[in-house]
Parts: C-alpha cells; sequence; structure tokens
C-alpha cells in the first residue's frame, strides 16, 4: 500500500474524508464556468437575463458550499493527491469516446440533433460493450425524455441539420 492510501485510510478510520488536491481545480472551474456564463447573460434583454442569474446564483452558492466543506475537511482530515482514481485509466477509451463526440457535433450539424444522437448513443455504447438490451433502452429513454422535455414541454426547436432545414 503507497503512502498515500495509508494516510487517506487513516484519516478514514478517524471520521473523516480527505480532501483531494483535484477538488480545488473543479471547484476553480465551476467558478470560472459561472463567470463565462454570467457575462453572456448580462449581454440578454433585462426580462431574459433574470432566470440565467438565478441559476448562475444557484451553482455558484452550491460550489461555495462544497468549497468551505472542502477546506472544512481539510483542516479536519488532511489533504491527499486525489490521483488514485487515474490509475484505471484507459487512454485509448478516453480518446475515442472523445472522438465521437466530435463526430457527433458534426453529424448534429449535418444531420439534426435526432439522428446525430441516435447514431452516437449506439456507436458509444457498442464500443463500450454495453448490452444490447442495454443499448436500446438507454437510447429510446434518451429520444424520448429529450422529444418530450425540450420539443413538447418546453418548445425549444433542436438542431435540424442543414440536411433538413
Amino acid at each position: 500500500m503507497s503512502d498515500n492510501n495509508k494516510a487517506q485510510e487513516d484519516v478514514r478510520k478517524k471520521g473523516g474524508e480527505p480532501m483531494e488536491k483535484s477538488d480545488i481545480f473543479v471547484c476553480g472551474f465551476v467558478y470560472a464556468v459561472c463567470v463565462f456564463f454570467l457575462v453572456m447573460a448580462l449581454r440578454l434583454d433585462e426580462g431574459a437575463r433574470i432566470y440565467p442569474i438565478c441559476l448562475i446564483a444557484v451553482l455558484a452558492a452550491l460550489t461555495s458550499l462544497q468549497t468551505f466543506n472542502m477546506f472544512r475537511a481539510a483542516k479536519k482530515s488532511g489533504v491527499v493527491s486525489g490521483m488514485e482514481g487515474f490509475k484505471s485509466f484507459l487512454p485509448k477509451q478516453f480518446f475515442v469516446i472523445l472522438t465521437m463526440i466530435i463526430i457527433y457535433l458534426i453529424v448534429m450539424y449535418v444531420a439534426g440533433f435526432y439522428i446525430a444522437t441516435l447514431l452516437f448513443m449506439v456507436s458509444a455504447l457498442l464500443f463500450l460493450r454495453v448490452s444490447k438490451v442495454q443499448l436500446v433502452i438507454a437510447t429510446g429513454v434518451v429520444i424520448a425524455i429529450a422529444y418530450f422535455a425540450f420539443t413538447l414541454f418546453l418548445g425549444v426547436r433542436l438542431p435540424t441539420g442543414i440536411l433538413f432545414s
């Protein structure tokens, strides 16, 4: 067992959960996203900016709460590197899925949201060796939720692609 794993076990025995260094970067990234979207929201018309600003405020408040809890845990239990979870990182799997996401965005531009999502879900789940029954269920549920939530409930027009517009 490595020194870092021993340190984590010691902290857990004391009844705490150590703060991981990577958590700090995640919170910083979320704050940066909040600032980015706040700048964009402030460019909207006065009536249209209320909802986005409220969502941004909630996200910033929850991130602040998480940051506070992390530093409290660090004071109580210590800090660990947080890189243990990446020991099982599979670069091939990561880069294949990343490539599929890029292709998904291109296909969405050309063929529209529903066709691109269907193709992406099927190809990604096949690549990840998900059973065919789970593949069909997951793909059907995602497409159905997107259709009912965005198209019917919210009335949002999802991209139709240049082939169908």
